[in-house]
């Protein structure tokens, strides 16, 4: 299949005064894309086939929701806010007890609905956290995966067998009920604060290898624990990817000590994940203690970090958006970035890493070749669509337009 985008605008560079980045250089392109990637780019392509005019919007890398749970939410239902979680996360432990039987019912509605959210906002990747619990068993895996799978060309997307209540602290008959998760169309062993809910921290950091080595899986701790306890935790990780010389992916999400360490313990932890090719997973939280994690520092010292929204509304968290432009801009606000270069860097964060310029205003996306998942945005550069939160109006997978909606191009309040 062939797919032509015409006046189609790409970044081509900074210009500058002095050392300092004052703007992104644009010039306007034809794109066309084919058999799933870029085939041509050039000032202006003739091809007898579907055409689409972008009318001048800039284009720029898809996004990927790197944290999501599709599988439990009231997106889409009627509104209810949280109750407050008197005994923190074991509050939301006992709510699911009885909340998550109820919610089977509409649990597959539901999180057609997220994904159509998502893709209306330019994801084409989602990597969402399935709950495996004593209560709901394997429910929520074979609804996630009959949704997942019906958006097949689409977009991409991993599943998380998530043990949400603890790994071990539920006894043998639900390790083996997880296990059966596992080859239930899982691509990621998951887990939770294995000190504060297990309470078992090296047992439960070792059986989560043990799994993800057997079944061929990669591994995404949930790690809220702070400071000293949270880096223990990710000290532990280390050391059994070390150990077992692991080579699957292992991402750690929130990991909310590393907003809360000595300056010695953060560079020493960075360091080895960095080697051992550990990312990181934020919803960029803003709270009333250190949870917002040094995202530039961790990224510019080789340790991957995405962005994600966890949640969109549930019995959780009120907040989620499912839009990332939103999301970036409260990552460009909350880090005081105000200038091109650091807000339009800061694409990197959705997109698995890239951008259309690197830091030096090189042009190094699109290529020939690139797979075609793009966006269109009435915005004329990278800093632009997020600081003004310019909207999306069509998104591109693998070269198919999958989702497109009309506005009044004006840009953002430009």
């Amino acid at each position: 299949m062939k797919t032509l985008l015409k006046n189609v605008r790409l970044e081509t560079g900074y210009r500058y005064d002095g050392s300092f980045v004052t703007a992104a250089e644009t010039e306007i392109f034809d794109v066309l894309m084919e058999d799933g990637v870029f085939k041509k780019i050039a000032p202006e392509i003739t091809e007898d086939i579907e055409t689409i005019d972008a009318e001048e919007q800039l284009m720029v890398p898809s996004f990927r929701e790197m944290h999501a749970h599709i599988d439990k939410t009231y997106f889409g239902g009627e509104w209810k806010a949280p109750s407050p979680a008197s005994e923190g996360i074991f509050t939301r432990f006992k709510e699911e007890e009885v909340l998550l039987p109820v919610q089977l019912k509409t649990a597959e509605e539901r999180a057609h609905k997220v994904i159509k959210h998502y893709i209306r906002h330019g994801h084409t990747h989602i990597r969402t956290h399935v709950n495996v619990d004593p209560h709901i068993k394997t429910k929520h895996m074979e609804i996630v995966r009959r949704v997942l799978e019906s958006y097949k060309g689409q977009i991409t997307y991993e599943i998380v067998a998530f043990p949400q209540h603890g790994l071990l602290r539920n006894g043998e008959a639900f390790m083996s009920i997880f296990e059966d998760a596992l080859q239930m169309g899982a691509t990621h062993v998951g887990g939770v604060d294995p000190a504060a809910v297990d309470r078992r921290s090296s047992e439960v950091i070792q059986t989560t290898f043990n799994l993800a080595e057997k079944y061929h899986l990669g591994i995404d701790f949930h790690l809220h624990e702070p400071n000293t306890l949270g880096a223990f935790d990710i000290q532990q990780i280390l050391k059994e990817i070390e150990v077992r010389s692991f080579q699957n992916e292992v991402t750690l999400s929130h990991a909310f000590a590393l907003a809360d360490l000595d300056e010695q313990l953060l560079d020493e932890l960075t360091r080895k994940m960095s080697q051992h090719n550990v990312n990181i997973t934020t919803s960029v939280p803003i709270g009333a203690g250190p949870v917002t994690i040094p995202v530039k520092y961790l990224f510019d010292n080789g340790v991957g970090v995405s962005t994600g929204h966890d949640s969109l509304v549930d019995h959780w968290s009120p907040f989620g958006s499912g839009n990332t432009v939103r999301k970036l801009n409260q990552l460009v606000q909350r880090f005081s970035y105000i200038d091109e270069l650091n807000i339009g860097q800061s694409l990197k964060y959705a997109t698995g890493g890239i951008t259309a310029l690197d830091e030096s205003g090189n042009m190094k996306w699109p290529k020939v070749g690139d797979p075609a998942d793009v966006l269109l945005a009435d915005a004329v550069s990278s800093a632009h669509l997020i600081a003004r939160q310019c909207p999306v109006t069509a998104v591109i997978s693998k070269g198919s337009v999958i989702h497109r909606e009309a506005y009044d191009l004006k840009g953002e309040l430009r």
